[in-house]
């Protein structure tokens, strides 16, 4: 059945149902976990030639926090894996386009299912807001299961 399952998660209690739902499906058929968190680009905007414009103060200060909060968030899917004695690798990249990163992971680990939460927006809701699941169930070619 699946060998390689890749949970995204972005540390919401949302996500941690689709950690624990991959997690059960990983033992059930003897799978493989692959935790991804995808981090923001730093959000520095250009202004004139070279000189860039940014409340976040310094790029390897924000790339910092940004690995701190992937580890963090990312350490619940090793715990998780780890008290199922499920093997887990986690996976943390810099893209503002989270559901492409997704994909990708998913593909480069050879993941053949992508496990992800959805808050079930519908409508002018969704449409504005946007949905990473629905993208990633839109673009990928993997199976998607979604967790609500």
């Amino acid at each position: 059945m699946y060998k390689s399952i890749l949970v995204a998660t972005d540390g919401s209690k949302l996500s941690n149902k689709a950690i624990k739902a991959a997690v059960d499906m990983a033992k059930s058929v003897g799978a493989r976990i692959v935790g991804f968190y995808a981090k923001p680009e730093y959000p520095g905007s250009v202004y004139a030639e070279g000189a860039s414009l940014s409340t976040y103060g310094s790029r390897s200060k924000f790339n910092k926090e940004q690995d701190d909060q992937a580890n963090s968030v990312l350490q619940g899917v090793v715990d998780a894996a780890n008290k199922a004695g499920v093997a887990v690798e986690t996976v943390s990249v810099n893209d503002n386009v989270p559901f492409e990163a997704i994909i990708s992971a998913a593909n480069k680990r050879k993941c053949d299912l992508i496990v992800m939460a959805s808050h079930g927006r519908r409508g002018i809701s969704g449409l504005l807001l946007g949905s990473e699941t629905q993208k990633v169930l839109t673009h990928s070619k993997l199976p998607v299961l979604v967790v609500r």
